[in-house]
């Protein structure tokens, strides 16, 4: 695909367009109208938010509906001028009611409009492919639809064409248009859709149709972007907040003006905690914030996901009352733009009669803030059924990139759910198919392409339940092998849905089966909450545990920091999804969550399945006559020492200081000592 930029126009006339008719029409194209490029005369279907864009003839037809829900939601956005839809998970699918419409076509275009951010590109921030799922369970295709040039990244709304072949099925039927003898695709695709948009995690688009080729245009014409407004880079700072409690402030004011006046009152909380606080006046309830001195950036700078710190009051009178508080809307542009928080993720006030510390995170959060006047902001906050007191709040924006500040969460020890610090939720689950304990823990849904076979394993001496993956018996083989095992966490085990990523320690009793050595397995994917969207990831290769053949049940372990419990294939609960290569036996699965504060912080139920790190220890007299030990760095061990065999190891008083991958301490040499590494 040949992208241009248009600067360069004038020097690629003769080249890039030569294929393109004398007086055609070259991009970028305005917003507010299709492609000038488009002919009329072709069967269309579309999709456009608000119905804002009219067909330029009647043989373009709204026939297309984005889906939304289960493993690809969407949410309504304004930004950049136009109402949008931004798909929340890894897909946008799109079904098209007269789908049979495509099944002479061997190639299909696909329009669209999308908002130029970050979502049209890799991690990097550079193209990527485009990849589209088309067909029916068990003939899918991937089609690639082309790359997007840099240049789309311009804050604007753009006209972007890809274009992907149709191609047959074993059956000699085309993957679009068309439905297999048997299946059951109401749309002719995946999950009730037609075509699916792969891997889209936060794109923003306004239109989407589909066409045979060259009823939009070429590619070479369509794709080419204005050039984004200039702006200030983004500072290297990424916090501040105000204490109302101790009236000090880090570049934070609190707004008091139009639908968002407030008082602030002394001796607010229990009798030990009383502090000075804030509240909401009036009918509306707002809670807004200033950015002082524009202190975390402009407001042209790009969206960022922010964090938002809050120690508010739960006051008895809100027992029953159904009292919530949190973000309410947020900037998503420079333009006016304005997303809404979901309501239903704010904190129901019980009337504990304590303070509360939590955090919410808000992705693509523009800091042009919401009726913050001269200043910049982030979310403004609601208080529904009453007025809610608050002494502190705190916001971060998650820098990316090569920022200096990439990475950070200066924020990290205030949590989307305090109730991961208490003993609200439990932190073990338990599958035993050979004692038949399901605790928590139970098999997942054997379908799909996760046929699982439950039966007897093991050496003579000990043959125990199991299961395994179909591989070569499920059905529809061998279109795909039957390579995954899938397990339900029941009864909530573990905690809600809706509470922060967990560290999840994992432990698998599996048959190291003589039969099958050089067999893998592993946790594979699983769902995680980055920067505020929940999505699939996948672990590295270094999780895989690989098959010795002892002709003995042994344990593999796993530690996931990360982990959502919303499942991959799997529900109501569940954590990752196993790979694993060949028909290898699992009897016992069990889950530990490894909680990051309160009474059980750091406790993990699975320690015993850990494995026994043995460090190396080395000991020598250095260039100036010191004893230098060295072990490696990042192991949680105490050196200890003793003049005699017989006597009591001690702590060596030295802090260990970290040189590369080594720990080292280095100590004057004293005659008959003895030392030891040794494991809390």
């Amino acid at each position: 695909m040949i992208i241009m930029r248009p600067l360069r126009i004038t020097l690629l006339l003769c080249g890039a367009l030569a294929g393109l008719s004398a007086g055609a029409q070259i991009g970028p194209f305005p917003p507010t109208d299709w492609p000038t490029t488009r002919q009329a005369d072709k069967t269309v279907h579309y999709y456009v938010t608000g119905g804002l864009l009219a067909p330029p003839s009647e043989t373009w037809t709204p026939d297309l509906q984005v889906l939304t829900g289960g493993d690809q939601p969407t949410g309504d956005i304004s930004i950049g001028g136009f109402p949008g839809l931004k798909a929340l998970g890894n897909y946008l699918n799109v079904a098209d009611v007269a789908f049979t419409e495509w099944a002479d076509d061997e190639v299909i275009d696909i329009l669209v409009q999308a908002y130029g951010d970050a979502a049209l590109f890799n991690s990097a921030g550079e193209p990527r492919n485009f990849t589209f799922l088309t067909g029916v369970l068990p003939d899918l295709a991937f089609p690639v639809g082309g790359q997007v040039a840099v240049e789309a990244r311009n804050r604007k709304w753009n006209w972007i064409l890809f274009r992907i072949p149709n191609g047959f099925r074993p059956d000699g039927t085309r993957f679009v248009g068309s439905v297999p003898e048997g299946a059951v695709a109401p749309a002719g695709g995946v999950n009730g859709g037609t075509i699916r948009f792969e891997a889209v995690q936060n794109l923003i688009v306004r239109a989407i149709a589909f066409g045979p080729q060259g009823a939009f245009g070429e590619p070479e014409a369509i794709n080419v972007f204005s050039p984004a407004d200039s702006c200030d880079p983004e500072p290297d700072t990424n916090l501040v907040g105000i204490n109302v409690n101790t009236s000090s402030t880090n570049h934070l004011v609190v707004l008091n003006d139009g639908d968002q006046t407030v008082t602030v009152e002394p001796n607010v909380g229990p009798a030990n905690d009383k502090r000075t606080a804030v509240r909401a006046n009036g009918t509306g309830n707002y809670l807004n914030f200033g950015i002082t001195d524009n202190y975390l950036g402009l407001s042209c700078n790009d969206p960022r996901t922010v964090k938002v710190c809050v120690e508010f009051y739960d006051d008895p009178a809100f027992a029953g009352a159904e009292v919530r508080f949190g973000p309410e809307a947020y900037a998503t542009d420079d333009q006016g733009g304005i997303g809404f928080y979901p309501g239903d993720q704010r904190q129901l006030l019980a009337g504990s009669g304590a303070w509360i510390k939590r955090s919410w995170v808000v992705p693509a959060v523009s800091l042009k803030g919401i009726n913050t006047g001269t200043l910049t902001g982030g979310p403004r906050f609601v208080s529904e059924n009453g007025q809610v007191f608050v002494s502190r709040v705190d916001i971060a924006v998650f820098r990316v990139g090569n920022h200096p500040l990439a990475g950070q969460d200066p924020l990290a020890d205030c949590f989307t759910d305090p109730n991961i610090c208490t003993d609200a939720y439990g932190s073990f689950a338990e599958l035993d198919l050979h004692q038949n304990i399901r605790n928590g823990l139970d098999l997942g849904s054997s379908g799909g392409d996760q046929v699982m076979v439950e039966g007897e394993a093991g050496p003579a001496s000990d043959k125990r339940n199991g299961i395994r993956p179909a591989r070569d018996e499920g059905p529809n083989f061998p279109n795909f092998q039957h390579n995954y095992l899938n397990f339900a966490i029941t009864d909530e085990a573990l905690g809600p849905t809706s509470q922060p990523n967990a560290n999840l320690a994992i432990c698998v009793t599996y048959y190291d089966d003589p039969a099958l050595a050089g067999a893998r397995f592993k946790p594979e994917v699983y769902q995680s909450d980055r920067n505020g969207v929940t999505g699939i990831v996948g672990t590295p290769d270094s999780f895989n545990v690989i098959l010795e053949g002892t002709d003995q049940w042994r344990e593999a372990y796993w530690e996931i920091p990360d982990m959502k419990f919303l499942g991959v294939n799997q529900g109501p609960q569940a954590a990752a999804r196993f790979f694993v290569s060949d028909k290898v036996f699992f009897s016992r699965i069990r889950y530990a969550v490894i909680r990051p504060c309160g009474p059980h912080a750091g406790e993990n139920a699975l320690a015993a399945c850990k494995p026994v790190v043995v460090p190396a220890l080395s000991a020598a007299i250095n260039t100036e006559g010191q004893l230098e030990i060295r072990w490696p760095a990042g192991l949680d061990y105490i050196l200890e020492s003793v003049p005699a065999l017989t006597g009591t190891w001690q702590p060596v008083s030295v802090a260990p200081v970290t040189e590369g991958d080594q720990s080292v301490v280095r100590l004057t040499p004293t005659a008959d000592s003895y030392y030891r590494l040794r494991q809390p």
